[in-house]
């Protein structure tokens, strides 16, 4: 629930920590790897599904291909800053929970790798370096900016007190679907809130597939989520979602006038969503993992999709 992308778990085998140096992050002075491992900058498939509803945006509505590169570049960086963030406000909402269990008890809060003092600091730096990318673009974007902080606060104490957490950071994730279509058009109407609204059931589905990895622990130490929710009546809940995500994406095609090349290019990402729903196993950690990965590659066809309707 926390959007690292692995959870360190595999099917058949004990919990173990799910933080270690490794890739490029191994390859950084050692006063540096706490702070990367905080930020999860290890494991950037939480930036690609933060990104992507942004990439939706601009491949759908971006007046030119100059604009929208630009566009997704400060895009690029701006994902990853508040992602890392993002890690940061939860792991210091989560660090006494993180300590009882063994795949978290190794973060660098829970571990003790950085103070909650030097934490705050670095928050503050990442949420300056946040907003120096935020106003380079208009100050509609601006505005939806400082209020995508508002459930960005709200999500760690979500899951806390409502089974619904995930639908919370889907209010989050889905941010730079509102935001991309902004930063592109300078307004927010019809497509840009349809595509608002595929994205948010998108991850909604998706991160209770990701909850299922620690439906266990987290009934252990009291987190609350869709996954323990609906359990066994899982299937049914994400079938729904995920159709309601191609609807609404189509719905948001056909606000935006794409051309007839939209409609064929949509069936792939419908066909990778509909694979999620058959293939799903709760008792199946890895699985899980792979499915709720495979959003990557899902999120991109829909990309493709949006380019493909402005052939």
């Amino acid at each position: 629930m926390d959007m690292s992308g692995s959870r360190g778990t595999e099917a058949g085998t004990a919990p173990h920590t799910d933080i270690r140096a490794r890739g490029w992050v191994a390859h950084l002075p050692a006063s540096w790897q706490a702070y990367a491992l905080l930020m999860r900058l290890d494991r950037p498939i939480g930036v690609w599904l933060l990104l992507l509803p942004g990439l939706w945006a601009f491949a759908m509505a971006a007046p030119d291909w100059g604009t929208g590169l630009w566009l997704t570049l400060l895009f690029v960086l701006g994902a990853t800053i508040m992602r890392g963030a993002g890690c940061v406000v939860n792991d210091l909402w989560d660090r006494e929970l993180d300590k009882k269990v063994s795949r978290t008890a190794g973060r660098p809060l829970a571990s003790g790798a950085v103070s909650v003092k030097q934490a705050v600091v670095f928050l503050a730096v990442l949420l300056l370096l946040g907003l120096v990318i935020l106003l380079q673009l208009n100050w509609l974007c601006v505005i939806l900016g400082v209020v995508s902080l508002v459930p960005v606060a709200l999500y760690p104490a979500a899951k806390r007190v409502t089974d619904w957490p995930q639908a919370v950071l889907g209010l989050t994730f889905s941010w730079a679907a509102l935001e991309g279509y902004a930063a592109a058009t300078g307004r927010l109407d019809g497509p840009g809130i349809a595509l608002y609204a595929a994205a948010f059931l998108w991850i909604l589905a998706y991160d209770t597939i990701y909850a299922h990895q620690d439906r266990e622990d987290d009934i252990m130490v009291g987190i609350r989520s869709t996954a323990r929710h609906f359990g066994e009546r899982t299937r049914p809940f994400l079938a729904v979602c995920y159709g309601g995500v191609v609807l609404l994406l189509a719905l948001a095609g056909y606000l935006a006038d794409m051309g007839p090349w939209f409609w064929p290019v949509l069936l792939a990402p419908a066909a990778m969503l509909a694979w999620q729903v058959t293939r799903l196993d709760i008792h199946d950690p890895a699985l899980c993992l792979r499915l709720f990965q495979s959003n990557r590659e899902t999120g991109l066809l829909v990309v493709l999709a949006f380019l493909a309707g402005r052939l």
